[in-house]
């Protein structure tokens, strides 16, 4: 089955194979796609589905060093070069929009950007920054309602400059701690006003981000990502985190959004995602389902066979191996990642490994 083409809502997909989201901090001028990361999505382009690194909607979600945005004509532009390429190489490409939200660093902020969250509690950790090193991260002001209307506002505009650039779709990033997700997690959001206090006041952002993105592009083109029972940037399970989570996934059901994606980090060592919880996610769904988390190609064509998942997300072995698809077709040998420039400006580990082709 993996191997077999799938129509997600209105796009079709050569196989059922998802290139996971992999931050790469390429953007160096001004947050900016460019020619290099067109080569690099473009020599992965036999994925089914490609889905960008994390792209932020505005300025205030920069928080890393040299990620994309998707905020102005001139990022309009980079991303044109990238979705260009991919779809000259037969292939389709979504674009994740994350806003980082407290997971920040000033440093790492345009002029005239400050740090955001739900709350005013810092995350804990560090972030690191290219001019200052490794710093703790900076203390979010907590939104106002002024807040959290623009940025409704800058996610529905972000989704349709994603279309403007010629991307198939939008990933919405609720996951892995960060702005969409600092929402949802009863641990990061203290807030007691309609966006707090309960599963449905925590929910809402996510929900009315998505209602607003639909309204600019259509559902059928807006995906999600979520990782309940994740612990990255200090988020965790907490009192009816299963049951909050089937509540919103049926809400986006009723949307009808062009998939839902959902994260297990268990086999990199954190708390697994209870099997019955993705069952009941499934369930709750009644569109496309991707499943991430440590998959190979035969686990990757178990879930599909049996029925747990339409498409499976690979993320870390894209990065040494822009023909993955044709490895675990071949169950040929994988190339080693080089850890030490995942987040390096420049082509090194970056559109520099090998392929099968090439020898």
């Amino acid at each position: 089955m993996l191997f077999e083409p799938l129509s997600l809502r209105t796009t079709t997909l050569n196989n059922r194979v998802v290139m996971a989201p992999l931050t790469r901090s390429r953007a160096v001028d001004n947050n900016t796609p460019n020619s290099l990361m067109a080569e690099y999505y473009a020599q992965r382009a036999t994925a089914g589905l490609i889905i960008t690194e994390g792209t932020s909607p505005s300025p205030n979600g920069l928080g890393y060093a040299r990620i994309p945005g998707l905020f102005n004509e001139a990022q309009v532009q980079g991303w044109k070069l990238v979705t260009d390429a991919v779809h000259a190489k037969g292939g389709k490409i979504a674009v994740q929009l994350m806003h980082t939200g407290r997971v920040t660093h000033v440093a790492n902020l345009p002029a005239g950007a400050e740090v955001l969250g739900p709350s005013s509690e810092t995350c804990p950790g560090e972030m690191r920054t290219d001019a200052q090193g490794s710093q703790p991260h900076t203390a979010p002001r907590a939104m106002n309602a002024d807040d959290i209307k623009t940025v409704i506002q800058e996610y529905a505009t972000a989704a349709r400059l994603a279309i403007e650039a010629g991307f198939d779709g939008v990933e919405l990033h609720a996951a892995n701690g960060y702005l969409l997700e600092q929402f949802l997690n009863a641990n990061v959001n203290h807030r007691t006003d309609g966006y707090g206090g309960s599963g449905e006041g925590r929910n809402r952002l996510v929900l009315e981000v998505a209602r607003a993105a639909a309204q600019e592009i259509g559902a059928e083109r807006i995906g999600i990502r979520l990782s309940p029972h994740g612990v990255v940037n200090s988020t965790g399970a907490f009192p009816g985190v299963d049951e909050q989570y089937v509540a919103l996934v049926k809400e986006l059901s009723a949307l009808g959004l062009m998939y839902v994606h959902v994260l297990d980090h268990s086999a990199m060592g954190a708390p697994p995602v209870p099997t019955k919880l993705k069952a009941d996610l499934r369930d709750a769904f009644s569109g496309p389902f991707i499943q991430a988390g440590g998959f190979d190609g035969a686990s990757a064509e178990q879930a599909l066979t049996e029925g747990h998942a339409d498409l499976i997300s690979i993320g870390r072995p894209f990065i040494a191996n822009p023909d993955l698809v044709e490895r675990i077709r071949q169950n040929a040998p994988l190339n080693a990642p080089e850890p030490s420039t995942f987040y390096t400006p420049g082509a090194q580990g970056y559109t520099d490994y090998s392929t099968l082709a090439a020898g």
